[in-house]
Parts: C-alpha cells; structure tokens; sequence
C-alpha cells in the first residue's frame, strides 16, 4: 500500500509540475513588466528543479511519471487564450496564474489526503510543490 500511493502521489505531483511549467511558458510572452517576468522565470526555475527531483523518485520505482490529462491542459490553453486576447495586461497574467496556482493547491491537499501511506519523501515533495504554488500566487497579488 505504501509503495502504491506514494507512486500514485508523485504521479500526480509530476502532472501538477508540468501543469505549471507549460501555463508560465504559455502567458510569458505577453508580460509586460520586468518585475513579473523575473517572478514567473524564477517560479519556472523551481518547479523544473522540483520535476528533475520528482523524475528521479519516479525513477527510482521504475515509474515515469504521469502526463496532465489532455481536457485539463486543454482548457487551460484556450481560457489563457482566450483571456490574453481580450486582455494582454500583466493584471490578466497574474489574474490566469493566480487561478492556476489555487487548482494546483487544492488538488495537491486532496491527493495528499487521498494518498495517505505514502512515504515521506514523496510527501514532502508534494508540500514543496504546494509551497511553490503559494509563493507564486502570493506574488502575483501585487499585479492584479
């Protein structure tokens, strides 16, 4: 059981973590200011960081890891399209990544609720990709 959730919640972290890295590529081309640029690169520095360790564990059971579910990923393109076409203002960037960064908590707290045997690594993988999320929401509130 503990080897199972612990496979399933770094699953689960590695769709979060490519969830993230593929919305900040997304709108990145349309932010204006310096300031919110370095954010968002700093935040993508951290979460490829925490995907290179996530891999590793990953690795480690022979497992490669979970992509994001195509309809997810799907609709988060086009609502960031579709947002960034009616309004391409850094206020709209940190409005999507705010949005993002709350689904990515509130889905990594369910999994670490649902997926309670898992082993501690993975756990704290799991809460340092929560901390990342919260610190990029955090900073984007400045921008709204």
């Amino acid at each position: 059981m503990i080897e199972n959730d612990t496979i399933r919640l770094l699953r689960e972290c590695d769709s979060g973590v490519k969830m993230g890295i593929s919305a900040i590529e997304e709108v990145m081309g349309s932010v204006k200011s310096e300031e919110l640029r370095g954010l968002l690169r700093e935040s993508l520095s951290t979460n490829e960081s925490l995907q290179t360790d996530l891999l590793n564990v990953l690795s480690e059971y022979h497992d490669d890891g979970r992509e994001p579910n195509p309809i997810a990923k799907g609709m988060s393109w086009i609502k960031t399209k579709a947002k960034l076409a009616a309004d391409s203002s850094d206020s709209t960037v940190a409005e999507l990544m705010t949005d993002g960064c709350n689904m990515g908590i509130k889905s990594l707290s369910r999994y670490l609720n649902q997926y309670k045997a898992a082993d501690e690594r993975s756990k704290d993988l799991a809460f340092r990709l929560i901390s990342s999320e919260e610190k990029l929401s955090e900073s984007m509130r400045r921008f709204l």
